[in-house]
């Protein structure tokens, strides 16, 4: 009689946590804008966000590389280079507050890795790099689910070069 009791509570916190659990997730798909030396970079980024409470949470981003850049190339041979964002993905730590009833403040801080690409006619090469990743933004939702949300972050790589990351999303509340 106990193990019944015992699986009956268990099944009926499973029922309240799992719809407040999903209550808590926010999913965004936006363009970012890669100031990367060196050249200017664009890319879709998906992000998911589950917020533990109104203040801390957990967010997830990968970003794919839209919009290149061509530059100057000093060889061998010289020239011009295509530069190109292969992906980035990153884990952070967000804490936040809301301002009023349908925006929220944010700063965030966490760890992520970069491919990126060069190649002109005769060569191509890829590297990739990890980061520690902090920034801050805001989001604003129309409708409680709805909303948009602007950010910019800032990723040290461990090669010693940084970049600036502007983002403007759409973001769903689930």
């Amino acid at each position: 009689m106990n193990k019944f009791l015992a699986a009956a509570a268990a099944a009926g916190l499973t029922a309240f946590a799992a719809p407040a659990f999903a209550q808590n997730i926010e999913g965004s798909i936006g363009y970012s804008s890669v100031d990367l030396d060196p050249g200017d970079l664009g890319a879709i980024t998906a992000r998911v966000t589950w917020n533990a409470n109104d203040i801390f949470g957990i967010e997830g981003e990968a970003s794919f590389g839209v919009r290149d850049e061509t530059v100057a190339f000093a060889g061998p041979p010289a020239g011009t280079a295509d530069v190109e964002l292969k992906h980035a993905v990153a884990v952070y730590g967000v804490a936040g507050m809301p301002v009023g009833e349908n925006g929220r403040v944010f700063a965030r801080v966490g760890y992520g890795t970069q491919e990126v690409e060069a190649s002109n006619t005769a060569v191509a090469v890829t590297g990739d790099d990890q980061s520690v990743n902090y920034g801050v933004g805001a989001s604003w939702f129309f409708d409680g689910r709805n909303g948009v949300r602007g950010d910019w972050t800032r990723h040290d790589f461990n090669d010693g070069g940084d970049a600036d990351v502007w983002s403007v999303s759409y973001v769903r509340r689930f």
